[in-house]
């Protein structure tokens, strides 16, 4: 039986089985780096998982700061999300159309909010489609929900906290990235960052915490691929990668195995790469 647990990762059959449940709320998180030229709000329109909402990445964040999709303030979120018609009480999926690429940090973000009934659906939309699941191109119909948020410290850190950690060496900083990006050999998508990586971090791309066809491994493959990346599970870990957004999956991974004790980095290399001031390591 494929793995389900609807507080970290569900099966596209445990979803199907569930679409019709009243308090069943699906996202849709699909986003994807400007220079990859995709209109996500488009293909959403186009053809969805049905019932699902568009969840907007970069407009569902704060919007103040001068870095891309960072945590949204508390207000907003609860005002986008009671608009969306998401709320207490409901149980979340987060999808999106690459397999496993953006909807962890939705994942995040509502854990962040205190929402802890919130799910991946393993593989994503190509799963989905794969299989001859059903899809629509209707709008949902929307009905208010209030939503009572619990902001959860603990699960994010932001650059001083960063900085204090990498001179300390009491956690375990895992970079999400490419190996070319996290070496400094391959040039940052976005530009005016530097290249390489936060002294003393460890590089696991999320890719291998994924099976070829975008599910997410099972808990020998993952526990493996943080023993390969020379990660001590045994030790507090903070994920970062290049805005933010993969970062999430090593987040999700984590949970899977039990780890409890991580956050994410949520400026990641778009904000420690933009910083003259801050150190960096090239190579591998």
């Amino acid at each position: 039986m494929p793995y389900s647990d609807p507080r970290i990762l569900v099966s596209t059959d445990w979803l199907e089985s569930h679409l019709k449940d009243p308090d069943l709320r699906i996202l849709d998180a699909s986003w994807y780096l400007p220079q990859d030229g995709r209109d996500v709000a488009a293909e959403y329109a186009a053809g969805h998982i049905p019932g699902a909402r568009f969840f907007d990445i970069d407009e569902i964040a704060d919007l103040r700061r001068d870095l891309p999709h960072m945590a949204p303030p508390v207000e907003k979120f609860m005002s986008r999300m009671r608009a969306m018609g998401v709320g207490d009480g409901h149980q979340v999926v987060v999808y999106d159309s690459a397999g496993l690429l953006s909807a962890a940090r939705v994942w995040w973000l509502f854990r962040l909010m205190g929402q802890m009934n919130v799910a991946v659906l393993d593989g994503g939309l190509p799963r989905w489609k794969a299989e001859n699941r059903p899809l629509e191109d209707l709008p949902p119909v929307i009905r208010d929900r209030h939503m009572v948020v619990r902001f959860q410290n603990q699960l994010v850190r932001d650059v001083t906290q960063v900085a204090h950690a990498a001179k300390l060496g009491d956690h375990e900083i895992v970079d999400a990235r490419s190996p070319g990006r996290f070496a400094g050999t391959e040039p940052e998508p976005r530009e005016g960052l530097r290249g390489g990586h936060i002294p003393g971090s460890k590089n696991l791309p999320f890719t291998e915490l994924l099976n070829e066809d975008g599910t997410m491994k099972d808990e020998a493959g993952l526990r493996a691929a943080f023993e390969a990346a020379g990660v001590d599970l045994s030790r507090p870990v903070i994920s970062t990668c290049g805005s933010g957004v993969t970062a999430c999956i090593i987040d999700l991974a984590l949970e899977r195995l039990g780890h409890r004790d991580h956050a994410v980095y949520d400026g990641s290399w778009s904000e420690w790469g933009m910083y003259n001031d801050l150190k960096v390591e090239t190579g591998a």
